[in-house]
């Protein structure tokens, strides 16, 4: 066997594995149920899900008496007709302050090993506190915010059934990560297409699909079936990164100067802007800045490296981008 013959099955071997293993992640949320489902969705061992819990976490989601100033919620940056982003460059917080960065999608969170920009929490349940707690967000104080809502009838009646407790930060914290874990978008075209419904994506999005996956080798960072390979990650975005170096803020590690979370690619066209601080308006925007090869950096990704794309190939891209589109989740909402 050649050379060329051994690459290509070990190619086609990697590619089948990719494929079963969506197989086995993806299935049909048409219909979906948390009470029926609910053990399909990842939760921690003391943080079980139940119908209860999001209930509960999906009012304390909308209500702005989170905010100092009564004026957002989490949902203000988070809309669910958005896709859970809010289509903002960076997002507004109380007294108009704009915050640091773009809104990400939080639509399949529960999926997520850890959380914010920075790939540094390590459950939903310690990301809850930031936006309530960030001078440029919620601006809130845990101290000052436990008390009132605990003397709101409806959410302290809540904590004692569910948790056996007073409302407090435990409550808290518990049913807004329950209820986030309960937002699915896992049944666009390419998922159908996946689990063998071979018509559910045109020609143009199963070229696009074989740029993605082959040509352009866009799995390395967006690997399926989420598309993230959920590492935080130098795109070569800038060649200094300024006031906001990224992960680097942790640790203080040179290393990670200008890596920032991989966002998934879900609803990736109905979540414009684009980057951490939404400095690109469009998708034809993101994908000439990776062709472009992004700008030089000690920390970018070695495999962001130019690359020639055809007007037309740009648009079956595109176009299997758009396959990635799932809005059922919508009907909860209506």
């Amino acid at each position: 066997m050649s050379v060329k013959d051994s690459l290509f099955v070990i190619w086609s071997c990697f590619m089948l594995l990719i494929l079963l293993a969506c197989r086995v992640y993806t299935k049909d949320l048409s219909s979906y149920n948390v009470s029926a489902d609910r053990g399909f969705i990842p939760a921690p061992e003391d943080n079980p899900l139940t119908d209860e819990k999001i209930a509960l976490g999906r009012k304390l989601f909308f209500d702005k008496r989170l905010s100092k100033d009564g004026s957002i919620s989490c949902a203000s940056c988070h809309d669910p007709g958005r896709a859970f982003s809010d289509n903002l460059t960076t997002s507004r917080g109380i007294n108009g302050q704009h915050t640091e960065r773009n809104a990400p999608s939080i639509l399949n969170a529960a999926f997520l090993p850890t959380v914010m920009f920075d790939a540094h929490l390590k459950s939903l349940e310690l990301q809850v506190i930031v936006p309530i707690q960030e001078p440029t967000e919620m601006g809130h104080n845990m101290k000052e915010l436990i008390p009132i809502l605990r003397q709101i009838p409806e959410y302290q009646k809540a904590a004692r059934e569910i948790y056996n407790r007073d409302f407090d930060a435990y409550v808290l914290t518990r049913s807004i990560s329950s209820f986030e874990r309960s937002l699915l978008s896992l049944n666009s075209r390419y998922d159908q297409y996946i689990n063998g419904r071979k018509h559910a994506l045109s020609k143009a999005e199963k070229r696009g699909l074989e740029l993605f996956m082959n040509e352009l080798n866009c799995i390395t960072c967006h690997t399926p079936p989420n598309f993230t390979n959920y590492r935080a990650e130098n795109n070569g975005l800038y060649a200094n990164y300024g006031e906001d170096k990224g992960r680097f803020r942790i640790n203080l590690d040179s290393n990670d100067i200008g890596k920032f979370k991989v966002p998934s690619l879900r609803n990736i066209l109905l979540t414009s802007p684009y980057m951490h601080d939404g400095s690109i308006k469009t998708i034809e925007g993101v994908i000439s800045h990776y062709a472009s090869g992004g700008k030089s950096s000690q920390t970018k990704h070695p495999k962001i490296q130019p690359f020639v794309i055809s007007n037309e190939d740009k648009k079956n891209l595109i176009s299997f981008l758009g396959a990635l589109t799932d809005t059922s989740y919508l009907k909860h909402f209506r």
